[in-house]
């Protein structure tokens, strides 16, 4: 199995302002630096919990489908977009949505084919089939949506506190290493978010 995203997310979890607000910034001559520490605090949230925060789309694929249903990774899962899979000619096939049953109430989504259906045979090759799906906390149903409405409170808390650590010790840290320096509170408020695909 193997997964990558293919539409980033449209917006961050938390907004610039709210976080100067934070961290007590008034003037914009710090707008880029903090501007990619939100970007660094999101994608290290998504990845120590393994979920998806924003809307986006990511494309899982497999070598073959699984006896019963296919596990969606990175909760909470918003919709499949497309089953795709290459058939034993090697001609790449979509199944059609009236073919199978999407739970997206569950952690983690999942997608069984409808009644007494089976899944279709595959070429035996390597990415046999691929299935794009949406994910991300749900927007609202405002118009235009916020995409961040529904982002567990403490999250974003925790996401504040990743935040202001990289600004204050900004010398001191490299984002890439930021997992070794998670302030105690942050990952306090992070860990009954944590989620483990092979735990389900």
């Amino acid at each position: 199995m193997a997964i990558k995203r293919i539409i980033d997310p449209a917006a961050e979890p938390l907004t610039l302002e709210e976080v100067k607000l934070h961290l007590r910034v008034d003037d914009d001559d710090e707008d880029n630096n903090i501007s990619l520490y939100i970007r660094a605090a999101r994608e290290f949230t998504e990845s120590f919990l393994g979920r998806a925060l924003v809307t986006q789309t990511w494309m899982l694929t497999l070598d073959e489908f699984p006896d019963e249903e296919i596990k969606i990774p990175l909760p909470p899962l918003q919709s499949i977009t497309q089953i795709a899979y290459d058939d034993t000619s090697g001609i790449e096939r979509i199944i059609d949505p009236a073919d199978y049953f999407v739970d997206n109430q569950s952690e983690p989504g999942w997608v069984v084919p409808a009644g007494t259906l089976t899944w279709p045979t595959t070429i035996d090759a390597i990415n046999s089939v691929r299935v794009k799906f949406v994910a991300g906390y749900a927007p609202s149903t405002d118009s235009p949506p916020d995409l961040t409405t529904n982002i567990p409170y403490n999250i974003k808390a925790a996401m504040l506190l990743i935040i202001g650590n990289l600004f204050e010790n900004r010398e001191d840290n490299v984002v890439g290493t930021i997992a070794n320096r998670i302030p105690n509170g942050a990952e306090y408020l992070l860990r009954r978010h944590k989620f483990d695909l092979s735990m389900a």
